[in-house]
């Protein structure tokens, strides 16, 4: 028996062998240590399922692609063979959480004579498909079915639109709200939901839906129908007239679109539609599997791409005090920032929506109280590189253009916002933005988008993504309760990839004493719930969202948030429950740090902390105070040794967190 028929054997199952071309046939892929497992059904249509361990995760769903004149990708399509192939292999990654990453998994490819091909993979934390097409001319998708259905009727946290009305509507929004937590068959039949969509399973497992390779397609958004065993795909149509408008005219609002979904050159990769499965909520943490399943980059130079943190103006309205200049959008502003940003060793400091000429929508037009230069050569002088804010409309009408401008002035990258659309001429917009700003050796943050899928991977310099309900919400939203979110994100949105959350706030609330303020914005949750979200949260670039006054009159803890990393050698996930507490190492050298968020219930928790191997280690701990349930800033800060059995318990106050930074002793 030679191997090639043995990896047959072992990975693909025939259950039904005919020479009739409309015979159904299933096969069956596993998972290279045969836990998960997919069955795909080809007949007049073609449907998958998904199984872990015998429980059912994904129950029969329906998908196909309906092209141009009615052509189809998987409807009465005839198979022209079909083939395996183990994949297994390690991933370097540039700027990530980890600098290794497994792909290991098993792979058939199904290969038709209507011109297109079926990918699925199956790994042991999950599955993914995409078709890919093999046509020789342009074409155009009029519709994709993504159907995911789910045995009985499963809970389901949802991240619903944050706008009402019809889906054209809907598919102009932030990628920003809560989760709602409810039936599957609650779910409000006139809302979107954007990725990642989170569905608890048999056993207390879970499985994340999301997407990876986005790059000229349409992103994905989830909906349930009346009488819906689960969740359907929804794509924005192709855009055919968009208007300048929205905020301070930086947006790009679609006035009517065309009956299709995307226009393609003939040969191309479409998604990849995933699926990930947990069997412990903790194991979503640590996913990677959008950054494995993302184009890989075609430059092997990055060297000069530098993460870091970001001292920024926006969230504490520049409002600084103690100073003898008027505080503001001008350069003596910026200069304070500067001397602060140097100080503390934070490697930027960036210049948010004010530096250009407002409604212009033209970038090349600043403001007469900064003096750019001269603000350039000042953080030169500092060793701080400064980033530029650009609204999304204005930074499209001439990305080249900028990009040169700017970079030949000395400046580092721009964040980049507003938007608020995944329609296909939106995600080629991101592609060629993350293209020309590498060109220019520029770094990239995009602000008010969709959640990532992969982009960092292919190119490295597009350091962060919003697409975050962030903390920026709690300057102006009194209903809001973030503290419950903040333990949720870590298992579902952070799945997907790094966000720009913006924390750092040295003004923390008590559930109870919490209220919105503009300019002088505060967080709810105690000091260390803040301090804990820098090693949680995954964020290349990653603000100090207050203002510098505040942060220099607490030195022990802006002194912890400048120093710790922003990318990792290695990522352990420890504990958590999606909704109530998580707990998370990450190591950079010879340094682990630890960090634990928990919900409005104080909270004790065992950390296993085997990981760190033998030898003695010590630890600077930050912990809530006594009295941190009623004054949230209140904190202690100490010295401990790590016992030999490594296991440590940890107590969080009612919205509280942990930190420690572990070093060899």
């Amino acid at each position: 028996m030679n191997k090639l028929y043995l990896l047959f054997a072992l990975f693909f199952t025939v259950a039904s062998i005919h020479s009739a071309v409309s015979a159904q046939k299933n096969y069956s892929i596993s998972s290279p240590n045969g836990k998960m497992k997919v069955t795909v059904s080809i007949d007049k249509e073609i449907q998958y399922s998904v199984t872990h361990e015998n429980d059912v995760m994904i129950s029969p769903s329906t998908i196909s692609m309906t092209l141009q004149d009615g052509k189809t990708f998987g409807k009465n399509s005839h198979l022209k063979k079909q083939t395996l192939r183990e994949i297994n292999e390690t991933i370097p990654a540039v700027i990530y959480k980890k600098k290794l990453i497994s792909n290991h998994c098993n792979e058939a490819v199904f290969e038709f004579k209507e011109n297109f091909n079926l990918i699925f993979r199956v790994y042991d934390d999950g599955v993914a498909y995409r078709f890919v097409s093999t046509l020789t001319k342009p074409f155009e998708v009029q519709s994709e079915e993504a159907t995911f259905n789910f045995p009985d009727n499963p809970h389901a946290y949802i991240p619903y639109v944050n706008k009402k009305g019809s889906f054209d509507e809907q598919f102009y929004n932030s990628f920003e709200n809560r989760y709602t937590y409810i039936p599957l068959s609650e779910w409000d039949t006139k809302q979107l939901a954007f990725l990642p969509v989170l569905i608890e399973g048999a056993n207390g497992k879970k499985v994340c839906i999301t997407e990876a390779d986005l790059l000229n397609y349409p992103g994905m958004y989830l909906y349930k129908g009346e009488s819906d065993k689960g969740l359907k795909g929804v794509f924005a149509p192709y855009p055919k007239e968009i208007k300048q408008g929205g905020h301070n005219m930086l947006q790009g609002e679609v006035q009517s679109r065309e009956p299709f979904i995307a226009k393609q050159e003939g040969i191309c990769n479409f998604p990849w539609r995933i699926m990930i499965v947990s069997s412990q909520d903790a194991e979503l943490t640590n996913s990677d599997m959008v950054y494995r399943l993302a184009s890989p980059s075609s430059k092997d130079d990055y060297s000069w791409i530098k993460p870091g943190k970001v001292a920024w103006d926006w969230w504490n309205d520049w409002n600084l005090y103690n100073v003898d200049f008027k505080s503001g959008i001008n350069n003596d502003t910026y200069k304070y920032y500067i001397d602060f940003a140097s100080a503390h060793h934070i490697e930027y400091v960036i210049l948010d929506e004010g530096w250009a000429v407002n409604k212009a929508a033209d970038l090349y037009q600043v403001v007469p109280e900064i003096n750019l230069k001269e603000l350039i050569d000042y953080a030169n002088q500092k060793n701080v590189g400064l980033i530029l804010w650009a609204g999304y409309y204005a930074f499209d009408r001439d990305i080249e253009g900028i990009c040169k401008h700017y970079s030949e002035m000395g400046i580092k990258g721009f964040k980049v916002d507003f938007m608020d659309r995944d329609d296909q001429l939106m995600d080629q917009f991101l592609v060629e933005a993350a293209r020309i700003t590498a060109k220019y050796k520029m770094l990239i943050d995009f602000h008010g988008t969709h959640k990532p899928t992969g982009l960092q991977r292919t190119y490295p310099n597009v350091i962060n993504c919003e697409g975050v309900y962030g903390l920026e919400q709690l300057k102006w939203d009194k209903s809001v309760d973030q503290v419950p979110y903040d333990v949720s994100i870590p298992f579902i949105r952070m799945v997907a990839g790094p966000f720009d959350y913006t924390q750092g706030a040295m003004r923390n609330a008590t559930r109870d004493n919490y209220r919105p303020v503009n300019s002088e914005a505060m967080s709810q949750g105690t000091r260390c719930h803040q301090l804990a979200e820098y090693i949680i949260f995954e964020s290349p670039l990653n603000m100090l969202c207050d203002n510098p006054s505040n942060y220099m009159n607490e030195p022990e803890c802006t002194e912890f948030i400048a120093s710790v990393p922003t990318v990792w050698d290695n990522t352990v996930a420890l504990n958590g429950k999606v909704g109530e507490y998580v707990s998370i190492a990450r190591q950079k050298g010879d340094c682990w740090y630890v960090g634990s968020l928990t919900n409005w219930s104080p909270r004790s928790l065992e950390l296993d902390l085997s990981f760190l191997g033998g030898g003695a280690y010590k630890a600077e701990v930050f912990k809530d105070g006594v009295n941190a349930n009623r004054a949230a800033r209140d904190y202690k800060k100490e010295i401990i040794t790590i016992p030999p059995d490594r296991k440590l318990t940890i107590n969080m106050a009612s919205g509280g967190g942990f930190v420690m930074k572990i070093s060899p002793d």
